[in-house]
């Protein structure tokens, strides 16, 4: 691949940005993308957590301080579970402590979790001052570190707290995903195959050509899928920031994958519960007559070849069923559900009726062995 980086950018009124996602292959060039914001001699606070900072933290320590900056750390505990207001307390007390104003800025280094934890913390601290992502994991980097998204789960309700607030940059190390555990791996190709059925039918049948070669992390391969990813989000975000509209199709999956992840007491990987939810919108799919039933099953067979589940074991219908009522995705007492009218394709239907909702949760339960 020949290109290096895109540009994120809406000139929106009152809504502007623009940034760029730069792809590398280590952390060498940081320090060159860190001088381009014109911030040397102020501070910055890496913000990460227990299972990323012993890998990547000094090396992205030491290339800050190579751009002139004074750099400080802030270690979270790892995992969906500490992804809450008190957390960011922590936060907020460590700038506190060391003086940030308005001009500083905060880096995010880890995966999604610390990704929204460190863009909220940014957007709240001083009524908001500027980050940067430096995903570490497969789906921060073709999701959540991309778009502005941010926020804590409230008690056992997810994402219910939060700030759009985009970043200044987004900086990809491909080479971490080496680093990365085979079910982590995975979890992000459970939005990558998502990003195919809502928008691109020919990026999911490459997906399906190059499977081996993902599913053995080769690099180029890997950079390639990113990049395509990256382009799908970015083209959604620049048409809709805020999520009034379009945007909302990079939902699909998540209102019963929401639902699954919460009951499961996170036990199940984000990404994991995506696949699931995405097989129940194609089953949803399928009964409103846009999709084929081969259609229908090709999509849980990709789903399944790329070691993601289709099914959950452990729950009723109905539980899940309630379990959607609290997604923040509800519009006047109706969930907007993301279902696909062609494959590749992707629109918002706010008409579900629980029966029909129902009938998409009973395929994906798995009765439990005996």
């Amino acid at each position: 691949m020949t290109a290096q980086r895109l540009q994120v950018e809406s000139l929106k009124k009152d809504r502007g940005f623009s940034y760029p996602i730069v792809f590398e292959r280590d952390f060498a060039h940081l320090s060159t993308e860190i001088n381009s914001l014109k911030r040397k001699g102020r501070k910055i606070c890496v913000v990460t957590d227990t299972h990323v900072a012993p890998f990547y933290l000094e090396a992205v320590k030491k290339a800050l301080e190579e751009a002139g900056q004074t750099v400080t750390s802030y270690i979270l505990p790892a995992g969906e579970a500490h992804k809450n207001l008190e957390e960011v307390q922590g936060i907020y007390e460590h700038l506190i402590q060391e003086h940030f104003d308005r001009k500083d800025m905060l880096a995010a280094l880890g995966g999604g979790v610390v990704g929204d934890m460190t863009g909220f913390a940014a957007a709240t601290y001083l009524r908001g001052i500027d980050f940067i992502q430096i995903p570490t994991t497969l789906l921060a980097q073709v999701d959540s570190s991309i778009g502005g998204k941010t926020g804590v789960d409230f008690k056992q309700y997810k994402n219910m707290v939060g700030a759009f607030h985009q970043p200044r940059l987004v900086y990809m190390n491909v080479a971490v995903l080496k680093t990365l555990p085979e079910k982590e791996f995975s979890c992000g190709i459970g939005e990558i195959l998502k990003h195919g059925y809502i928008r691109d039918k020919e990026y999911s049948r490459w997906l399906d050509e190059h499977r081996e070669d993902i599913l053995n992390r080769s690099q180029d391969i890997c950079r390639e899928m990113i990049w395509r990813s990256c382009m799908i989000k970015k083209t959604v975000v620049e048409n809709d920031p805020t999520e009034q509209g379009e945007r909302a199709v990079l939902n699909m999956g998540h209102t019963i994958g929401h639902a699954v992840e919460k009951l499961k007491n996170f036990t199940m990987l984000h990404g994991e519960c995506v696949s699931v939810g995405c097989a129940a919108s194609a089953y949803l799919s399928m009964k409103k007559g846009y999709l084929t039933k081969e259609e229908y099953v090709h999509i849980k067979d990709q789903l399944r070849s790329f070691r993601l589940p289709v099914t959950v074991k452990g729950l009723q219908t109905k539980e899940i069923l309630s379990a959607t009522k609290s997604d923040k995705k509800m519009e006047n007492g109706k969930i907007k559900f993301v279902l696909m009218d062609s494959f590749g394709h992707a629109v918002i239907d706010n008409n579900i009726s629980d029966q029909e909702l129902s009938e998409a949760i009973g395929t994906i339960l798995e009765e439990e062995d005996t």
